[in-house]
Order: C-alpha cells, then sequence, then structure tokens
C-alpha cells in the first residue's frame, strides 16, 4: 500500500467519525469504557471536537508523513499500537472525555525522529529534544489557550505526554532489538 493512500484512508476515517451518530458511539469516554465498550480506546483517537480540530491533527498526521516516509505498513501497526496505548493510559488519569489524534501524533514523531536519530541522523536529535521541551511544557505550563479555544476544548495533555513515552520507548526498544539481531 502506498503512504498517501493510507493517510487518505485515516484522513476519511476521521473525517467520517465527525458526524453522528458516529462521533458519539466513538468516542473516548471512560464510563462507557468500563461499561464494557472497548472499541473506545481507539476509536477516541480518531474522533474529534471540531472541524477546526479534525484539520489541524490531520496536516500534523501529513506532515509526519512527508517529513519521515515511513512504510505505510509501519505507519499503520504503530497507529494502532499508539492509540491503544493512550486510550488505556487515559484510564488511569482523572480525564472523563477524549478525542482527538494529537496524542498519536507526538508518538508517531517522538518515534520517528528517535529512530532516525539512532539510525545516525544527527539533525534529528534536535527534533527528539523540541518534542520532548514541548511536552515538558505543557506539563509544566499548559497547553496553548489558543489551541483550546481554536478545538472547543481543554488540551490534553495527558495524551501528548502519553504519546511521546510510548513513541520513544518503542523507538528504543526497536533500536535495541535491530542491534542484537546484528549480532
Amino acid at each position: 500500500m502506498n503512504l498517501y493512500l493510507l493517510l487518505s484512508i485515516v484522513t476519511a476515517v476521521c473525517f467520517g467519525l465527525q458526524f453522528e451518530p458516529f462521533s458519539h458511539v466513538m468516542a473516548w469516554q471512560a464510563d462507557a469504557i468500563e461499561n464494557g465498550q472497548w472499541w473506545r480506546i481507539v476509536t477516541g483517537n480518531f474522533t474529534h471536537t471540531n472541524f477546526a480540530h479534525l484539520a489541524m491533527n490531520l496536516l500534523g498526521l501529513w506532515v509526519i508523513g512527508y517529513l519521515f516516509q515511513p512504510k505505510p505498513r509501519n505507519v499503520a501497526v504503530l497507529t494502532l499500537l499508539i492509540s491503544s496505548w493512550i486510550g488505556i493510559s487515559l484510564l488511569f488519569t482523572n480525564m472523563v472525555n477524549y478525542v482527538g489524534l494529537s496524542g498519536t501524533l507526538h508518538g508517531l514523531f517522538a518515534f520517528y525522529a528517535l529512530k532516525e536519530a539512532l539510525d545516525g541522523r544527527k539533525s534529528s536529535w534536535l527534533l527528539v529534544i523540541g518534542v520532548i521541551l514541548k511536552v515538558a511544557s505543557e506539563q509544566l505550563f499548559g497547553a496553548s489557550a489558543s489551541t483550546a479555544e481554536m478545538i472547543g476544548a481543554r488540551v490534553a495533555t495527558e495524551a501528548h505526554l502519553s504519546g511521546l513515552i510510548i513513541g520513544l520507548l518503542l523507538a528504543a526498544i526497536m533500536y535495541k532489538k535491530t542491534c542484537q539481531s546484528r549480532f
């Protein structure tokens, strides 16, 4: 499968989930998940508060695809892994509702930036440091008020942190596994 075909499919799915009844049935809701609606762990990442939120997240997805040119299969698997991690990790916070792809985007960006850096692309360390500083800033000072206003909701900085952690962790595990298989 072509990378841009995959990104187009994700775009279409996210767009479709903007409309009822899908948006209500797919959004991450802690109480619904606790009552057996497990699909929301993943699907909540693909629903959004409004079209500005959707556009901002999809733009981020396409930029990541353009910058890193990853293999489509890897992006698909990573997106599902990272989204699942975020959906589960948010159950251990005080969040009640969550929608948006931004946590997954932070995970994908962190993964590919660290992968490139570990593979010897020195300039990618700047990307790794940048995403870590961005998420640290959000944890210390909160997210941008203008972003919250634009998406019509509080920015889920917990999802950004969770995505960052799993993205870095998966890249490190993959690197270690690759190094071990060389010997």
